[in-house]
């Protein structure tokens, strides 16, 4: 079964315009990267070449007499002569150049040819996509894919895109959601942090309409990366890597969830760990939050490089992590437990990032004062608190009422209650957490506009 992807719109502009260039595609493994390819492609090629270069190491050959469109082609003709090249009407995909990153100097020389559409992926990419990227500067597009975010998942569902479009208008009009609508949208949401937006694991689920096999999934993903870790991670302590990847999910769970490379291991000096953070980081299977020095604009280069919190990439990996108590208590009675703190800042976080937000943090020394995440509109800096329980948000309040944060004026509270607005702060569920950079875009504060007239 076909898990419908917002990939599949972004390859059908890409196809519409005249002027594009080969395409990499980007993202961790798992997330439905080759498979959102090859639906695309089998409605819209005549003519599919697939090469993998993780399962078919000889096509490792075809740059040995150069990188250019027609030595390509000609090796691997040479290798498979029932390949089709169809000026116009053909794909060439190069699938896992994490094994073979050479391939992408064919990309420049495919690009000038213009007679063959080429798209690239593979996992891990992130690690060595530096190299990769002078290579074929000016030469490629790039996107990057994420596992499902909840707008995927409600799709997969069967909610059509005006229900969708009627969850913005709530925001937009910061008008409350009905019982039915806040029982029914949390239902789903909570479903979906459960299960992650692996689609192996949501495919399972929407058939059987019960979690049963989703934590196997999950663990079988787990230790999919971790084989990864052993098998990319070149220049750095693979064991190390390994410890801080296990370490992510018990120190979300504790009321500080900064992260200490001391709790990683006995004697653990920062300096040997965070190559290993960054590893995971550029892998794609954390994501990074940095604690800024001061909540004030412009957010890049404002904060500590040696502080920072670690969310997983995708939240239902986080739940397999758990404990086992812990499993049965979420899966049989949608209960969070002592982990609902760290469950919820991971779903914000995931779905920031899904957002193409850089996640940031604040936490002032010997204070309670902090904010759990930043975005930013044109001319404000707009926490982002997170409530597992319901409670007045008094820490985002003193920094919207204190002069001493002049970008300051408004913040975003996310917690299980319906939409609201009261002392400059702007209530909404969860669940709308996907909606917020599409909020933003016509998003017009009283706060802001106050401002303006005077």
């Amino acid at each position: 079964m076909y898990l419908k992807r917002k990939v599949d719109t972004f390859l059908t502009k890409w196809k519409a315009d005249p002027d594009r260039k080969p395409l990499i595609i980007r993202g961790a493994r798992q997330i439905g990267k080759t498979e959102s390819i090859l639906h695309f492609a089998q409605d819209t090629y005549e003519s599919i070449l697939e090469i993998n270069f993780a399962e078919d190491p000889q096509y490792r050959r075809i740059i040995q007499d150069g990188y250019s469109a027609q030595d390509v082609i000609k090796n691997i003709s040479f290798l498979d002569p029932s390949k089709r090249f169809i000026p116009g009407k053909t794909l060439i995909f190069f699938d896992e150049i994490t094994d073979f990153p050479e391939i992408t100097t064919s990309l420049k020389f495919f690009c000038l040819d213009g007679r063959f559409d080429v798209i690239c992926s593979g996992s891990m990419l992130g690690v060595n996509y530096k190299r990769i990227a002078s290579i074929s500067v000016g030469y490629k597009q790039d996107y990057d894919m994420y596992s499902m975010d909840f707008e995927e998942f409600l799709w997969a569902k069967g909610y059509q895109a005006e229900v969708i479009e009627n969850m913005l208008n709530h925001m937009k009009e910061l008008r409350p959601f009905s019982e039915i609508e806040m029982r029914t949208y949390h239902s789903l949401f909570l479903d979906f942090s459960i299960l992650g937006g692996m689609p192996a694991v949501v495919a399972s689920y929407i058939k059987k309409g019960t979690f049963e096999g989703s934590l196997e999934e999950q663990l079988r993903i787990i230790d999919g990366y971790k084989d990864d870790i052993r098998k990319y991670a070149i220049g750095v302590d693979q064991a190390r890597v390994v410890n801080v990847f296990n370490r992510v999910a018990p120190q979300l769970s504790r009321e500080n969830k900064k992260f200490q490379i001391s709790s990683v291991a006995h004697g653990a000096r920062f300096r040997d760990y965070r190559g290993c953070v960054d590893w995971l980081n550029d892998a794609g299977m954390v994501n990074i939050c940095h604690c800024m020095e001061f909540p004030e604009l412009p957010l890049g280069g404002n904060y500590d490089p040696d502080v920072f919190k670690l969310y997983f990439c995708d939240t239902g990996l986080l739940v397999s992590m758990l404990d086992r108590e812990a499993q049965q208590d979420l899966r049989a009675n949608k209960n969070l437990g002592v982990y609902k703190g760290a469950l919820y800042e991971n779903m914000v976080g995931e779905a920031l990032v899904k957002q193409e937000y850089e996640l940031y943090y604040y936490k002032r020394e010997n204070s309670t004062l902090e904010a759990d995440f930043f975005i930013r509109s044109k001319d404000s800096l707009i926490p982002v608190e997170v409530k597992a329980k319901d409670g007045r948000a008094k820490s985002m309040q003193t920094l919207i009422s204190s002069e001493h944060y002049p970008d300051i004026r408004y913040g975003f509270k996310l917690s299980a209650n319906n939409i609201g607005y009261g002392n400059h702060i702007y209530t909404f569920p969860y669940f709308c957490t996907f909606l917020l950079r599409r909020f933003m875009e016509s998003f017009r504060p009283e706060e802001e506009q106050e401002e303006a007239v005077q």
